[in-house]
């Protein structure tokens, strides 16, 4: 029986409880809390329950709930910085787990260890129901530690390897490939790359994907045309300031991230160089500035989106099944954008 009118607003006057919520919706106490615990129940009873709790301002005693349940609802997201990429992740993957009952936690720590470490501490302490992180290998006893405590850990963007965790990237080394076959199919011999810290897999694996295309169309490397940039905008336009004065330079350019990409491209733009006539630019990573940059940049685009998505879908598999072992492995296919920035060779 539904709550009358009269009960309703005496109900507003304390804190309403699940109880409260069962009358004023009509439905079994029991279904309330299959609903609050993201079990499904039928659509009707859904809105109805949804309906009383917006009704009574019915709060969750979220503390109590996890003492009981050991869940909190809450998702940690570890990140080196709110940059284009990170940003991008972090609000899909918001939008994403708010879906799926959840909150997420951002945790910046600036890729120092020693904020890596507090970050994951911090998550442990407040019992958060998992970490998503981009994995630092100097820290895989740490994250072991925490994974041997009950921390359930999945990792995007770069591999900790041999970890007991799930992992859900980029498809690097494949889209690296296809970026330079792109430069190759166009003539192009003398490709230059500017590339991340090779501690990390996704530096590691770009790079692969260079020398792939390279070994596939039979062309040989060039080691002078291989420059470490470090991921960082001010490198990578030093990176390119030292290939342009090489004797013979590079007629091509794949940047490994956009931060390396605009520094590259503010250096081409001081040294008079034309883009493409003098110089053919593919960048890993695609961000609103290459779309108005003039030319548009041809770059490798990361399907953010379907990252998120996979990732939600891959944590609460696995939440749902605590004591399994993960170590999935799921890769996504990223697009090549083919913009303005590149053109057949002309000798």
């Amino acid at each position: 029986m539904h709550a009358s009118p009269l009960d309703t607003a005496i109900l507003r006057k304390r804190n309403p409880t699940i109880i409260d919520v069962a009358a004023v919706a009509g439905v079994a106490i029991g279904t309330v809390s299959r609903h609050l615990n993201g079990l499904p129940v039928r659509a009707s009873n859904r809105d109805q329950i949804e309906r009383a709790i917006a009704e009574l301002g019915y709060r969750r005693n979220s503390i109590a709930v996890s003492m009981k349940t050991d869940t909190t609802h809450i998702v940690g997201l570890m990140m080196p910085a709110i940059s284009e990429f990170h940003a991008s992740l972090l609000d899909q993957l918001s939008r994403k787990m708010r879906q799926s009952g959840r909150a997420v936690l951002t945790f910046c720590h600036d890729q120092q260890l020693r904020t890596i470490q507090e970050g994951l501490e911090f998550f442990a302490s407040h019992r958060v129901d998992a970490v998503v992180m981009d994995g630092e290998p100097h820290l895989r006893q740490a994250v072991l530690k925490h994974i041997e405590d009950g921390l359930v850990v999945v990792l995007y963007d770069n591999d900790i390897e041999d970890l007991p965790v799930d992992r859900v990237f980029s498809a690097n080394r494949a889209a690296s490939a296809r970026a330079v076959d792109h430069l190759i199919d166009l003539g192009h011999k003398r490709i230059a790359t500017i590339h991340g810290h090779l501690r990390d897999s996704a530096a590691r694996e770009r790079l692969a994907g260079f020398v792939e295309a390279h070994e596939h169309n039979g062309l040989e490397i060039i080691p002078e045309l291989v420059v470490d940039a470090g991921w960082q905008q001010s490198k990578g336009y030093d990176a390119l300031r030292t290939l342009m004065a090489l004797e013979a330079p590079p007629t091509a350019l794949f940047s490994a991230n956009y931060n390396m990409t605009i520094g590259a491209l503010i250096a081409a733009r001081e040294l008079g160089l034309r883009i493409p006539e003098d110089l053919s630019v593919v960048s890993f990573d695609d961000v609103p500035a290459f779309s108005v940059h003039n030319p548009g940049i041809t770059c490798v685009g990361q399907p953010i989106e379907r990252l998120a998505e996979t990732i939600t879908t891959v944590l609460s598999q696995r939440l749902a099944d605590p004591a399994g072992l993960g170590r999935r492995l799921v890769t996504i296919d990223c697009d090549i954008i083919l913009r303005g920035s590149t053109r057949r060779l002309r000798t």
